[in-house]
């Protein structure tokens, strides 16, 4: 038995890699109310894409944002 113990406390096991420290956060949880229609699109196009729908609806969030913010910009 004191082999046993003897060969387990030389065994060598593999050291487990370091996590890193989580990114800042940089989404928010939170309640929308939606059209129907609109979830029913997003979610086929998510499909469609492979892609979350919530993915594609902020995607589509920010696409017209920084439309907005240029058509400002311009004028």
């Amino acid at each position: 038995m004191t082999t046993n113990l003897a060969n387990f406390a030389k065994l060598e096991l593999p050291v487990a890699p370091r996590r890193r420290a989580r990114p800042p956060k940089r989404k928010t949880r939170i309640t929308i109310y939606l059209d129907d229609e609109v979830l029913d699109e997003f979610r086929m196009r998510a499909e469609r894409t492979g892609t979350g729908y919530q993915t594609l609806i902020n995607a589509a969030l920010r696409t017209r944002l920084a439309v907005q913010e240029a058509t400002v910009a311009a004028a």
